[in-house]
């Protein structure tokens, strides 16, 4: 692994609590991967990341495995584990089963949020904006997650929101690598306003359009431009 990532010195990661090594590390090579500083293709070396996570190798093979078994990680026989490359192909499969999860999601929400979850959007939507204006868009990418997470939390069903968390993953880590979701970075608040006023008003319909047309000019955007750095 490249010194120009980090891994074998320190800034990548973070020192760990005593219980729970294995999710821990987990998490934060996820992390990693997702802010773009462990790339498609880089290997995950076992001796140097015990080092600089303060562990035996044990712990960091486990975790390892379990980013393989989440499909953020492959493994090669006497290579070890390596980042997964990602494919403009497997991006836009990844974004029709978000469309459908999240669209469900949001219906079922529908039913159970009130003043207090709106707010909490909306608050969310203010947040991207101010990203927006101080040009902060590592951090814009990552609050946008936020809120529709948030959607998905307010459904009441935890499988949904561990199935989007998965895929989210993988959305995040595309975009972090092309650099940008739009060339104004105010454009990813202006979209999620028509998602808040269909909650708002309670409309199935609206939010249904709202969420169609946000995720699929995210999806349209995104994964041509991904198809140019593979070719």
């Amino acid at each position: 692994m490249s010194n120009s990532h980090g891994v074998n010195g320190a800034g990548v990661f973070k020192a760990l609590e005593a219980t729970d090594l294995v999710q821990q590390i987990a998490r934060q090579i996820a992390e990693a991967i997702v802010q773009g500083k462990l790339k498609p293709g880089e290997r995950l070396t076992e001796l140097r990341l015990s080092k600089e996570f303060g562990t035996s190798r044990a712990p960091v093979r486990e975790a390892a495995r379990l980013l393989e078994s989440q499909g953020l990680v492959v493994s090669q026989p006497r290579r070890g584990f390596f980042v997964r490359t990602l494919s403009s192909r497997d991006l836009y499969d990844i974004y029709e089963l978000r469309l459908g999860l999240e669209i469900h999601g949001a219906l079922l929400a529908l039913d159970r949020i009130g003043e207090r979850e709106i707010d909490m959007l909306k608050r969310q939507v203010e947040k991207l904006y101010q990203l927006a204006d101080q040009g902060f868009g590592e951090e814009q990418i990552a609050e946008d997650y936020t809120f529709h997470r948030m959607l998905c939390a307010f459904s009441g069903n935890a499988r949904l929101l561990k199935v989007y968390d998965d895929i989210a993953i993988d959305m995040r880590a595309g975009i972090t690598l092309i650099g940008q979701l739009y060339d104004d970075p105010h454009k990813i608040a202006q979209t999620h306003e028509p998602i808040v006023e269909a909650l708002e008003r309670g409309d199935p319909m609206q939010l249904t359009a709202a969420l169609r047309f946000h995720i699929g000019v995210a999806r349209d955007h995104v994964v041509p431009l991904f198809a140019d750095i593979e070719t």
